[in-house]
């Protein structure tokens, strides 16, 4: 048994703060056993816990005492039951009450577990009262490592949730990314906020770009809290209209929207890139690209591509090398903008911005892995930007090109590594669409090295991709 986490000087609005945030958290099948003595708060964190997980449907959390076993359903159809063994007579009872089934099937809290014998690798979440301070309580969290480590988190994040004023909300884990981050919606009545989970020191790209943007008018989310130590922070709620699902929902609105992004990257191209980021040059893109040919040809099982990065450092010495680089968000697409209607589009995931070509960020929402563009689209945005800009056209197509190029290689090495090495292989689905992309760019008569560097390397079938899967 190892301690995994504390939380010292817990009133009762922390406590069952702490208990919302692991509610958004425990699955089926995971059982946490409150200790303490009477009056500890046991029931409290219950309560809480099972009307978070309830939402709308949240009902009364009467105390188990005397009927020793209540159960309820989330709007998932989990069951959680909520157990006070303090009356259990002997542990087989335990089987007469469907807890031993129900540990295997469901989110299980127990009061008094020490009544019941031992328990299938608990959580155990101890409720202390401060000697001298009744209203206060330290809480404790233990149990193996392995299957509990995650659960250290939760006391910082329930610390700066609780300091910010929103200790009343609702958690709902949120979709993450390809990244190690977390996030979580807030829900309290007719407010929300997003909480981040970035883990610690690695806030301070996302909170600087944050405040360049947003001091030049651009809509990155507010930052209304931080625990910078610990990585976390409390952010404005865009909300859920993703460019992407309100393309999907109204294909009509692409064209406007797809407007919009052009227009915001003229509006964001017409500031000096802060002196902060990080430059992405020919040097620097030929290193990223290397990743493409460490990955997958041997893994596709043809070519080498082991002269693409030297190709690619070259052509952009010729084709963008002579062009004042301009403020890149690098993840410049359709899952990280979000549509406000009539207000600017809202910005997400830019901590990783660079200084880099113009053309950058716009062939990276144009060239998305993720969905189809119309090409009519792509060369209407094109122009679009070139118009507004008074760049050279035929210098800026080919640059466009080669780091539209340089982007998709780079991705096809990305997603071969995620199913590889980390299992994560619903990326690879993208894989023939990202290919196609880099057929169209190195199409471009001043690509035609970058062509001959990949020949040989086998494009992307069903039996392709079913070789990455095996490994």
């Amino acid at each position: 048994m190892t301690l995994i986490a504390t939380l010292d000087h817990a009133d009762a609005d922390l406590t069952a703060c702490l208990a919302r945030v692991m509610a958004a958290i425990l699955k089926p099948g995971d059982v946490v056993a409150l200790e303490g003595p009477v009056g500890a708060g046991k029931t409290h964190f219950a309560r809480a816990f099972i009307r978070a997980r309830q939402g709308e449907m949240a009902e009364d959390v009467p105390s188990p005492t005397f009927t020793l076993v209540q159960t309820y359903e989330d709007p998932m159809g989990t069951e959680i039951w909520h157990a006070d063994l303090y009356r259990l007579t002997h542990p087989d009872e335990l089987a007469e009450l469907g807890l031993d089934e129900a540990m295997r099937d469901a989110v299980v809290l127990i009061e008094w577990p020490d009544h019941g014998g031992p328990l299938p690798d608990p959580l155990i979440l101890g409720l202390e009262p401060l000697v001298g301070f009744p209203d206060l309580r330290r809480v404790t969290m233990a149990g193996s490592a392995a299957r509990w480590g995650g659960m250290a988190r939760l006391p910082a994040i329930a610390r700066l949730v609780h300091r910010a004023g929103w200790s009343g909300a609702r958690v709902v884990p949120l979709a993450g990314d390809a990244s190690a981050r977390r996030y979580f919606r807030l829900i309290d009545e007719d407010r929300s906020a997003v909480l981040m989970d970035a883990g610690p020191g690695s806030l301070g790209p996302y909170v600087a770009m944050t405040q360049w943007l947003r001091a030049r008018g651009l809509h990155a989310p507010e930052i209304l809290a931080a625990d910078q130590a610990e990585g976390l922070l409390l952010i404005e709620d865009l909300g859920d209209d993703l460019v992407a699902r309100v393309i999907q929902a109204k294909p009509d609105l692409a064209p406007r929207i797809y407007d919009r992004m052009t227009d915001l990257l003229v509006e964001l191209h017409g500031h000096q890139p802060p002196e902060f980021v990080l430059p992405l040059d020919g040097p620097e893109l030929a290193r990223q690209v290397a990743l493409f040919a460490d990955y997958y040809p041997p893994a596709a099982g043809g070519g080498s591509g082991a002269d693409v990065a030297s190709v690619i450092e070259r052509l952009h010495a010729e084709l963008a090398g002579d062009v004042p680089a301009v403020l890149g968000l690098r993840d410049f697409h359709a899952e990280n903008l979000v549509w406000l209607d009539d207000a600017p589009l809202g910005l997400l995931d830019f901590q990783d911005a660079v200084a880099v070509h113009p053309a950058y960020d716009l062939v990276s929402g144009l060239q998305d892995a993720r969905r189809d563009v119309d090409p009519a689209i792509e060369q209407a945005q094109i122009a679009r930007y070139v118009a507004a800009t008074g760049v050279d056209e035929g210098r800026f197509r080919a640059a466009y090109a080669l780091l539209g190029a340089q982007r998709n290689l780079r991705i096809m090495g990305i997603f071969t590594r995620l199913a590889q090495r980390d299992g994560k292989r619903r990326y690879l689905a993208f894989m023939p669409r990202v290919w196609d992309a880099i057929q169209r760019d190195i199409a471009h008569p001043a690509l035609a090295p970058l062509a001959a560097a990949l020949k040989g390397i086998p494009a992307p079938t069903p039996a392709v991709i079913e070789r990455i899967t095996r490994g």
